[in-house]
């Protein structure tokens, strides 16, 4: 079986996101178990000196966009056992940053139509094109509109990722012409309320539509989720489906991570105590054994922070201490900095982004809280666990199929429902009497710890998905 994984961003080459760590990690897991699988993406000019002089010319060709052509280099490197092919266009690619340009649209749409030209070139004809996100969306429209009559795209298939249902590649009708190029009177495959909708012609071209977890597959077929696009997935149901993601359990690793303060185990887990005193010492916390709660995330409402903002001063009158990571909008960034001033002895904040830092919240930290309004899949909760960092989460997306409440005394965590302020706070308030309970604590995130969120497990779901689609 072989597999192409098209993404408009992936590690080590280029990352914004979750999906980098996403086209990153699980085309190798999928490789591990035997499947051909090939990573495509653009070539940035921000990509790395070192990276690129591991990258192999192959040959340039041109590429349509709607009624020109446009050069399109190929490139070809070797790194980690994987394969991967980056496409080149300066026009397009030579920029500062990845997205955020007024011609994004024609940018993967370029991308999207090379990734079919170059197939011929490349000495790799794929079973299946796994497209992710917006960007790529276009794949799927493109082959079955214009590339199925040709034999060597015949028997292609097509998978849909959606890691966030908020970006869907929306703009104006005048794009249609100009840039998709797409055959006279086929409109409707991308349209969508009076505008073209990108993401809308993958959920109707490909052959299976995928989100990052299961629950976020159900949650998406509401309006409150769905960001518009509930009904032409009420259309396809029968074709999406939901695989949570993984984490890279190499990089995070409390057995050799290096950036944290003393490695440990499952078995020597009372070394995370190091971890909390000198994770109290570096943010200026006293270091006493009150539970630490440790928040890595964007400092936005998306991410639940009106709840914690509600409640913050409530809860900050129990012997608890806080520490904060992140980023984000005003409103939040002044709150947690004006807290911070305000209580020293219990609240310790760092704007902006220190993943070294990042990595001790999570081995240091006794809890994480992560009250997200929504949560396609996440990623932070699933670290936290590997650390024996108890998450207190509510349930929603991800956060809903990884965490479970240890309230029955098989969870791995803490959860509430509702969207509600005092809903989170009673979590709190179970998960700090719970650390009160030295010998359960330890049974709880010992339990933590042993929780499998590898790639294996989403890998062999994948596999699982692209043999039904090949009737293997």
């Amino acid at each position: 079986m072989k597999v192409l994984f098209a993404a408009s961003e992936a590690l080590p080459f280029a990352m914004s996101g979750g999906l980098a760590d996403v086209a990153g990690a699980l085309p190798k897991a999928l490789r591990r178990r035997l499947i051909g699988c090939r990573v495509i993406m653009p070539l940035y000019s921000s990509i790395s000196e070192e990276l690129k002089e591991k990258m192999k010319f192959i040959c340039h060709i041109t590429v349509p966009v709607s009624w020109r052509r446009q050069y399109c280099g190929i490139f070809e490197a070797h790194i980690d056992g994987m394969i991967y092919y980056l496409i080149d266009n300066q026009y397009y690619f030579k920029r500062d940053g990845l997205y955020g340009y007024y011609d994004d649209a024609e940018r993967y749409a370029f991308f999207s139509r090379a990734v079919l030209e170059v197939i011929p070139h490349i000495g790799f004809i794929p079973d299946i094109i796994h497209c992710n996100d917006w960007q790529t969306a276009m794949i799927p429209v493109y082959l079955n509109e214009m590339y199925k009559s040709d034999k060597r795209y015949s028997n292609i298939k097509t998978v849909f990722t959606i890691h966030n249902i908020q970006y869907q590649g929306k703009y104006g009708m005048e794009l249609y012409g100009d840039v998709l190029g797409l055959p006279e009177g086929r409109e409707s495959i991308v349209e969508y309320d009076s505008c073209v909708n990108l993401m809308k012609g993958a959920i109707q071209c490909a052959d299976k539509v995928t989100t990052v977890s299961p629950t976020y597959a159900k949650e998406i077929l509401n309006p409150y989720y769905s960001h518009g696009l509930d009904e032409i997935l009420k259309q396809f149901t029968y074709k999406l489906t939901g695989i949570v993601n993984g984490i890279d359990t190499d990089v995070y690793n409390p057995e050799t991570d290096s950036m944290i303060y003393k490695n440990y185990t499952v078995d020597t887990i009372n070394d995370k105590a190091i971890n909390k005193k000198q994770l109290q010492k570096q943010m200026n916390l006293p270091q006493k054994n009150a539970p630490l709660i440790g928040i890595v995330s964007r400092l936005v409402k998306h991410k639940g922070f009106d709840l914690v903002k509600c409640v913050f001063e409530e809860l900050l009158k129990a012997d608890l201490q806080f520490v904060i990571l992140g980023s984000g909008e005003w409103e939040f960034e002044t709150f947690f900095y004006d807290m911070a001033g305000k209580y020293k002895n219990k609240v310790a904040l760092k704007l902006g982004f220190d993943a070294s830092l990042a990595h001790r919240i999570y081995a240091g930290a006794d809890i994480f809280l992560m009250p997200s309004l929504s949560e396609p899949c996440g990623l932070a909760q699933m670290v936290a666990l590997r650390y024996g960092t108890v998450p207190i989460v509510r349930k929603t997306g991800g956060l809903n199929d990884t965490i479970s409440d240890s309230g029955d005394g098989k969870g791995n965590g803490f959860t509430f429902s509702d969207f509600n302020a005092h809903d989170m706070q009673n979590a709190v308030w179970r998960a700090v009497g719970g650390y009160a309970d030295t010998d359960g604590w330890n049974v709880l995130r010992t339990r933590c710890m042993k929780c499998d969120n590898s790639w294996g497990s989403s890998a062999r779901a994948y596999i699982g998905l692209y043999k039904e689609l090949l009737d293997k």
